[in-house]
């Protein structure tokens, strides 16, 4: 819910759709040198001479994606640009540019939609990225979020998700299931606001949880790291359906199977004891939940001592032939199929 600050509010349609983007794009500022022109014309203009260009886009969708009534357009904003981030980190690149489309009904005042554009900018100063386009229309259902990302490597240090050999190390960054159990505990609150709507929500013991849900940060850090370590995976991916599932797609890519352990997978406390406190298994959590953010990657096993006992990279498998299967090895040594049972949002409600 937009949260009604007794003062009157701007409709949007006072301002019209290039009164709106002005507006909303006046403060933005130019950081990259790559950036010849950003907003203000037909279109953006880049120069990236020798580097490889990777570029990636997701829609989020109010109903589907998000729902107001716990997500702060600011925190919302900051996401929907980490969400494009990660996948430029995943290819092992450095994060330059963002575009931002969005489509809004007339329930929006021109207020909210700051909010919005708050959290976005904030994500884009944070990372140093510009935001160089986009575009501003209609909706009659809601918010509709569009972010494309851009970014640069070098053409020796491009990392696709079908490098992966037979022996390789399965390694991950982070921690995994937070950002699931913290939109679990939201979702419990909005239920009991619902019956209540005097109740204030108990959420200072599960901080860290909800800021996964809600502001994750995509893995930039990573990127340098490796490059320091002088460590290229050999295949890379980011963490947003479940761990089950990018396994299967670096896998499927590679040609390998893999055997993943569950006694390695990193877990934080506070996703353990929430696993607890909902009666949910918190293995499955960090297969199944997604939303994490964080980086999978393969490495050779040369390259092990070089990543040995780093507090941002966790060992929890190793990469085996394409007939020897995708297995899950539990904690008493029984290996079962992995499968990809992460969030589709194109998946038939139950």
């Amino acid at each position: 819910m937009i949260e009604d600050k007794n003062q009157e509010q701007t409709k949007i349609s006072d301002l019209g759709e290039f009164g709106l983007i002005d507006h909303l794009t006046k403060s933005f500022n130019i950081k990259q040198k790559s950036t010849i022109k950003g907003v203000g014309d037909d279109a953006a203009v880049l120069d990236f001479k020798d580097k490889k260009i990777v570029l990636t886009t997701d829609l989020l969708i109010e109903g589907v994606h998000f729902d107001l009534s716990y997500v702060p357009l600011k925190h919302l904003g900051y996401k929907a640009v980490m969400v494009n981030l990660s996948d430029v980190y995943a290819m092992n690149a450095s994060a330059t540019q963002i575009t931002v489309s969005i489509a809004l009904s007339n329930r929006f005042p021109l207020e909210a939609i700051e909010e919005l554009y708050a959290g976005i900018e904030l994500a884009a100063r944070n990372y140093d990225v510009d935001i160089v386009g986009g575009d501003t229309t209609s909706s009659n259902k809601g918010l509709i979020i569009s972010i494309s990302a851009i970014g640069e490597v070098m053409r020796e240090d491009v990392v696709y998700r079908s490098g992966a050999k037979a022996n390789d190390l399965l390694v991950v960054t982070g921690d995994l299931g937070g950002a699931y159990m913290g939109l679990k505990v939201l979702e419990r609150e909005k239920e009991v606001f619902k019956v209540d709507p005097n109740n204030q929500p108990e959420l200072d013991p599960y901080t860290y949880i909800i800021e996964r849900q809600l502001k994750p940060e995509a893995r930039k850090d990573i990127v340098k790291l490796l490059k320091n370590l002088d460590v290229k995976p050999t295949s890379m991916i980011d963490i947003s359906d479940g761990l089950s599932s990018e396994i299967i797609h670096l896998c499927k890519q590679s040609k390998v199977g893999c055997d993943l352990y569950e006694d390695k997978i990193p877990l934080d406390p506070q996703v353990i004891s929430t696993c607890e406190e909902f009666k949910i298994d918190s293995t499955m959590i960090a297969l199944s939940g997604g939303e994490d953010y964080e980086l999978l990657m393969t490495v050779t096993q040369d390259d092990y001592p070089k990543i040995k006992g780093n507090p941002n990279l966790t060992v929890i498998g190793h990469m085996t032939t394409e007939d020897a299967g995708m297995h899950l090895v539990t904690r008493d040594n029984a290996k079962i199929a992995l499968k990809a049972q992460g969030w589709n949002s194109l998946s038939d409600p139950e």
